[in-house]
This record gives structure tokens, sequence and C-alpha cells, in this order.
């Protein structure tokens, strides 16, 4: 219950600052009619994106809401750990990506949202399975899923910034390299600022906390530590595509899903996979479990 007061205060923390941050951006530029526009921007944007926020990353995986009869197996799995944790049934979707891995989105536990992508059902065993949907199911049971959300919104509509080189032509009028170029160094300015919005917001200390509770739900941290190792490899040989509403999206993910260099560096939120299982294997040893 402190984790889930905690991020409902940082939710609002971080929309109260966003609000400011317009209005004062707003009012400095034209004062009394720049204070009204940017209390009706404040409204618009905190508006977008609390009702939006945990669409976006769905809409980014072209991911679609599937039933009991395509995936019997996934709901049955889902279905028991839900109820062994006394929490909502979270609504089931499914991106088409061979990336393996796993996110949850959803502004209460009520509305939440697990997705998986074709590629993680297709890599992992029932045991490895479980580990990974208990993982999420502890998000949503300490509310992470909508501070997560919210900061990928943020971070997107700060990143959506570099949109404006359309409006700043660089160079001759002919040459279509222009806006393309300059795209990529408002992205080196305002790149690093989404960044530090969402590792400010999320933090590591939340992943390993969401292992931890994932193998007291389960009995087992092999199979979660098992599946992290697959999913591991598997972001590697088959990493998401650096799209920039992937890229702010990135920590909702069970496991960073691109190369760890370049842009998909940058937004690296998650602790080193190896350390968590580490810390997975220690458990087991600790319970005595294989």
């Amino acid at each position: 219950m402190v984790t889930l007061h905690y991020n409902a205060l940082f939710t609002a923390g971080l929309l109260a600052g966003l609000s400011g941050l317009l209005v004062l951006s707003c009012w400095m530029c034209a004062g009394g009619l720049g204070l009204q526009l940017g209390l009706v921007a404040a409204i618009v944007v905190n508006g977008l994106v609390y009702f939006f926020g945990d669409t976006m990353t769905l809409r980014a995986m072209h991911a679609r809401p599937i039933s009991e009869i395509e995936r019997p197996d996934l709901y049955r799995v889902v279905r028991e750990l839900a109820t062994e944790a006394r929490q909502p049934m979270p609504r089931l979707y499914l991106s088409p990506t061979v990336a393996p891995n796993a996110f949850t989105a959803g502004r209460s536990r009520r509305r939440a949202v697990i997705c998986c992508t074709t590629g993680l059902l297709s890599l992992l065993n029932e045991r490895e399975l479980r580990g990974v949907i208990a993982h999420e199911l502890a998000h949503i049971r300490k509310g992470d899923t909508i501070l997560c959300s919210i900061a990928a919104m943020l971070a997107m509509i700060i990143v959506s910034l570099t949109a404006l080189a359309i409006l700043m032509p660089l160079g001759d009028a002919d040459d279509d390299d222009g806006p393309g170029l300059l795209s990529g160094l408002l992205f080196l300015v305002v790149g690093p600022i989404a960044a530090m919005l969402v590792r400010g917001a999320v933090g590591r200390s939340r992943e390993f906390r969401a292992d931890e509770d994932a193998a007291r739900l389960t009995g087992d941290p092999i199979g979660l530590a098992n599946a992290l190792r697959k999913i591991e490899v598997g972001a590697r040989t088959h990493p998401l595509p650096t799209e920039r509403g992937l890229l702010t999206s990135s920590h909702l993910m069970i496991a960073h899903p691109f190369p760890k260099s370049g842009e998909g560096r940058l937004f690296a939120a998650h602790p080193p996979t190896p350390e968590r299982i580490r810390r997975l294997r220690a458990l087991a040893k600790e319970w005595g479990t294989t």
C-alpha cells in the first residue's frame, strides 16, 4: 500500500510539474493572454496523458485484444495467477512481433492490460510464462502501470518536439535532408531530457521488487530467471525497431527491447538482466527450490 500511495503522489507530481511548466512558459512568452492559453494547454495535455497514456504503447506495438478462444492457455495462466494474487483479471492483448517481451498498461487495476508478443509466447514454456505474467501482475498490484504509462506519454510529448524540424528548414529549400538532419539534432537535445524523465519516474528498484513479488506469487524464482535469460537473448537477436514511440515506452517492457547502443541505450531504464537473474537464483537457493 505504501508503494501504491507513493506512485499516486509521484504521478500527481509529474502532471502538476508539466502543468506548471506549460503555464509558466506561456506566461513568459505572451503575458496575460499566454497565461490563459497555458491553462487551457495544461488541461488538454493532462487529459491526453491521463486518458490516452495507457494506449500509446499498445498502438506502437500494433497490439490487439485477444479472446480466450484464441489463447486458452494464456488465459488460464493469467486467471490462475490473478486469482492467487487476489486481484482483477486484466485484459489480454497480443502484439504480432517476433521480439520476445511483455508489458502492462492501464490507469488502474480494473483497467489494466497485459500484452505479450507472439515471440514471447512461442519462446517460453509454461513455467517461464508464469514467471513473466506474475511479474506483470506485480506491477499492476503496486500501481506501477499508471505512473509508467504517464511517464511514457510525457516522454513521447517531449520527443515529439523534433517534429518542429519541418517548420524550420535547414539549408536550401530543395534539400530534402534538411528537416531530417535538424530532427536528429533536436533529438540530441530533447532525447536525454525524455530519458531522464523516464528514469526518474521508473527507477530500477521497481523491477527488482516486481521480480521478487513474482517469485513469491509463483513460488518459483528459477522459472522467471530462465524467462529473463531467454528474453535477453531474444532482444539481441530480434530487437524492436528504434522508433520514437517505442523508445519512450521501453521501460514498460519486462526487459529492455533494444540494442544497448545508440538511442536504445539512452532509454535503458532496466537493471542489468544478469543481476536480476542472480538475485532470483539467490532466492531459489534461500527457499530451497530448483
